[in-house]
């Protein structure tokens, strides 16, 4: 009767109902379909990419071909058929028109090689193979810079990313450059003198199973994300209907009846727990079957599903503890609602829903590990991104078992305590 009353409760209040469900759809698809266009046009659509070239010579011509290579960049060097110079280029880039200009600067190319032309004379007159006559003739080169103009709304990681790139390619020109003049010096040769191929490389190895590489995608993350947000959203219904009883005298009359409180706080607890559990699944469901259909990859529950409904079920009981807890201090429901739902949002924040952990500065990580969203979001990647067993994920199952009890056993006590008073 106790889980009864609660579904009544539930029942009346079609607002609290929408809340409940639709508006964590809302946000997963919302969310997700933001999160895969970015990561698209990042990875397929073209930035368009100034270039100011005062330069025109191999090297400038290298990292034209290598911009448009890249297949991230498109290079312009014309704004409505005028050849763009520096200050037009800053112009645009400043207003927010392009996101990037490159300038290279004149005479960067003969500047280069006459620097390496020094240095390579210089090393082979130590060896008494050049003339250091000519090297001591040899005027000062003065260094040059490539100046790069970033959109001011720019983020820090493509502005590190780019200049990356860029530090690369001149550094590849250079030691070409430097090879190709040893080449000259020592005598021209049908065959090269030195092999130009990179002799160090890199290569991502990703976790496999079943011989499919495993390769994270938006809809892995926002699928557990926004099902812990949903299920920790119950905070608020949960203890606005606890207040209620409160204010109204409710609580009173259930307490004088002949059961245990427990039972109350159980009726409570086993309701909102389906709920959770429905929306867990309704979120799955939209990973697997809404969201092939609108371009977005499909979430991979083949054998995980058992161990995700697990996570979700302590969850759901980390969450309905939190709710009970709040709504057992809480005077009045101007307390419970806002609290409630700000809570949930910093909850969210720390506990990496919105921003990776890693990308957080190093006293919000440690201050993470204290959420119980951060607990979960980190038991459905094990299961859905490392391939973990139940062993993996029981120290945070238990973890959120504990703080369900926790909170459960001082909102009792508080309430006993409050009422002996």
């Amino acid at each position: 009767m106790s889980v009864y009353k609660e579904m009544l409760l539930l029942k009346r209040d079609f607002g609290g109902l929408v809340i409940l469900f639709v508006m964590p759809l809302v946000l997963i698809v919302t969310i997700t379909l933001i999160q895969d266009s970015t990561f698209k046009s990042i990875h397929e659509t073209k930035i368009p990419v100034l270039l100011v070239d005062y330069d025109t010579n191999e090297i400038s011509k290298t990292v034209k071909q290598n911009l448009n290579q890249s297949g991230s960049f498109e290079v312009i060097t014309k704004i409505d058929g005028h050849t763009i110079n520096e200050a037009a280029a800053k112009d645009a880039v400043f207003k927010g028109k392009y996101q990037l200009a490159i300038i290279i600067p004149a005479k960067l190319s003969q500047d280069l090689q006459l620097k390496v032309n020094q240095n390579v004379e210089k090393i082979l007159g130590n060896f008494g193979m050049g003339d250091t006559t000519a090297v001591q003739k040899n005027s000062k080169i003065l260094p040059k810079e490539i100046r790069l103009y970033f959109d001011p709304a720019t983020q820090l990681t493509f502005k590190n990313a780019v200049k990356s790139a860029i530090d690369k390619m001149i550094s590849q020109i250079e030691t070409q450059s430097i090879y190709a003049t040893f080449q000259d010096q020592l005598g021209e040769s049908d065959t090269p003198l030195f092999d130009q191929k990179s002799f160090i490389s890199f290569k991502e190895i990703v976790p496999k199973i079943d011989n499919k590489e495993i390769v994270p995608n938006s809809v892995q993350h926002n699928v557990p994300a926004w099902a812990l947000f949903a299920i920790f959203f119950v905070v608020v219904p949960l203890s606005i209907n606890i207040v209620k009883e409160k204010s109204q005298g409710t609580l009173i009359r259930l307490i004088t009846n002949p059961v245990p409180y427990a039972i109350v706080i159980f009726g409570k607890t086993a309701t909102y727990l389906i709920i959770c559990m429905i929306q867990f699944f309704l979120m799955v469901a939209v990973g697997v079957y809404l969201f092939p259909y609108l371009g977005l990859p499909m979430l991979d529950v083949n054998g995980k599903l058992l161990l995700m409904s697990l996570v979700a079920f302590f969850s759901g009981l980390a969450a309905i503890g939190f709710g009970i807890l709040l709504g057992t201090i809480a005077k009045t429901q101007e307390q419970s609602a806002p609290f409630g739902a700000t809570s949930v949002v910093i909850l969210a924040a720390i506990g990496g829903v919105w921003v990776p952990v890693f990308a957080m500065p190093k006293i919000m990580q440690y201050v993470s590990h204290v959420s119980p969203m951060n607990w979960g979001l980190n038991a459905f990647y094990d299961v859905l991104l490392r391939n973990s067993g139940i062993l993996e994920i029981l120290p945070e199952i238990i973890l959120l078992l504990l703080f369900f009890i926790l909170t459960t056993a001082i909102a009792i006590l508080y309430d006993k305590k409050k009422r002996a008073v």
